[in-house]
């Protein structure tokens, strides 16, 4: 942790030294202008209201995107002519640049929250999907058999076979899903939002206010930061059984 405290100081460091010789303070502000700055943009009430509610569709979409994703990457990956049939089909939406249908969730959800949650989770499931059905297809078909042999159920086979197994990639899509989420609700607040952290950022942008713009992308940072702490801990959780497998 000290190593990581002195990175992060010592990268500060910098960017207050390039702040004032090299960045234009009309586009980079340094850290202390942000600082300067955050409380002024907490003061307000509608700013606050706008961190709560992007947290909120973004907890929400995230969670949506996780249960999806499980479901889906199991169902794909643990079966292999759903692998075969649908997994070139999945490459393919995810391929296509979601901020190209924007439009379309805004028909079909309307400019409110659920166009900022439909849009993230359409951005977060995706990698869930594809790590998950990576984690399926590591699973061997010997220990399934066993485990049919000895009676388990469909239930036990999942909960102590299948996902033991799924737990290295799930994790590693949930990182990459959280972050890819976060963008789908900011792109989808940026273009069609009268509230929400992503409306403000647009808006101190338009009014050459970096120092204030910065402050929002901190706060999101601190967002993305908290559900990362979050899945790190429920990782280190779920996998109790290796750090008992080491310890033999």
């Amino acid at each position: 942790p000290s190593a990581r405290l002195a990175v992060v100081a010592l990268v500060f460091v910098v960017w207050e030294i390039l702040g004032h010789t090299v960045f234009d303070k009309d586009f980079i502000s340094p850290p202390s202008a942000i600082a300067l700055a955050l409380p002024r943009v907490l003061k307000d009430p509608a700013i606050l209201w706008a961190l709560a509610l992007s947290f909120y569709q973004l907890v929400v979409a995230f969670v949506l995107a996780l249960i999806g994703g499980v479901l889906i990457g199991a169902a794909v990956g643990l079966k292999r002519f759903a692998t075969k049939s649908l997994l070139p089909l999945i490459l393919l939406a995810y391929s296509i640049p979601q901020v190209t249908i924007l439009p379309l969730f805004v028909l079909w959800f309307g400019v409110d929250s659920a166009s900022k949650i439909a849009f993230g989770v359409s951005h977060g499931v995706f990698p869930v999907i594809l790590n998950v059905i990576a984690g399926a297809q590591t699973v061997e078909d010997a220990h399934l058999t066993a485990a049919r042999s000895m009676g388990a159920t469909r239930l036990q086979i999942f909960r102590r076979v299948i996902l033991p197994h799924m737990t290295p990639s799930l994790f590693a899509g949930l990182r990459l899903g959280m972050s890819a989420t976060l963008l789908g609700v900011l792109l989808a607040e940026l273009y069609v939002s009268t509230g929400g952290i992503g409306y403000y950022t647009r808006l101190y942008t338009e009014s050459f206010d970096p120092p204030a713009t910065f402050a929002l992308v901190f706060c999101l940072a601190l967002m993305a930061v908290l559900l990362n702490e979050i899945t790190r801990r429920a990782e280190k959780r779920a996998s109790f059984w290796r750090e008992q497998d080491a310890a033999r």
